[in-house]
């Protein structure tokens, strides 16, 4: 994204202002989950509109397993393009994240190939596994989602996320596409097993 820095009485702010070309944000939806077994946006629920845009990103806020939830649960997702019926869409992924431990051991970067996908129909894990559902357990962070209703190319989208597990702070990078040139109309957020718990998940409209 263009920009410049900001700057006060002849000092540079360390802000930056975006660039005439800059996206505006649209909030399209809000869901607050509340041990709910997932979070949908279905196109023509809620105000859900998915040929609107051409981008789109998800914000995902304190999302908290369910306490009800055996460990190893994991934060995922899957498309759909029939209005939600199914949510089984082939993707091509890479899957990569860094660690860091709270007594400042474990610092690495690794490429993780047991979370990828090539050519899976499964839900996509956007977290490793939550050991447990401790309170100060969550994950935050963001999706991107490139042209859902284009029937001409296969759908793009990038994850960025960071989930506090077992004293440490996993920062995870997904990204891949969705092999399908049919309209993309419903995203599901859902953990692999148990409940979200808590938080919530904004969908936006890049303008």
């Amino acid at each position: 994204m263009s920009g410049i820095i900001a700057q006060n009485s002849g000092r540079h702010t360390g802000l930056v202002k975006a660039g005439s070309s800059a996206g505006v944000w649209n909030l399209i939806k809000t869901y607050t989950a509340s041990s709910d077994s997932d979070l949908s946006f279905v196109e023509g629920t809620d105000d859900v509109d998915f040929t609107a845009y051409d981008e789109f990103v998800f914000k995902f806020i304190n999302i908290h397993p369910s306490g009800s939830g055996d460990t190893g649960a994991q934060f995922s997702f899957n498309f759909s393009v029939d209005t939600g019926s199914n949510y089984n869409v082939a993707k091509t992924t890479t899957w990569f994240e860094a660690s860091h431990r709270e007594n400042d051991q474990g610092g690495v970067l690794t490429y993780n190939t047991s979370r990828d996908l090539a050519q899976g129909t499964g839900f996509l894990q956007l977290s490793d596994n939550f050991d447990s559902h401790a309170n100060d357990y969550n994950l935050g962070g963001y999706m991107q989602l490139f042209g859902p209703s284009n029937t001409t190319f296969v759908k793009n989208f990038m994850a960025v996320v960071n989930f506090t597990n077992s004293d440490y702070s996993y920062n995870a990078y997904i990204a891949g596409y969705g092999n399908t040139t049919s309209a993309v109309d419903a995203v599901q957020f859902k953990f692999s097993t148990g409940d979200i718990d808590a938080g919530t998940i904004s969908l936006y409209g890049i303008s």
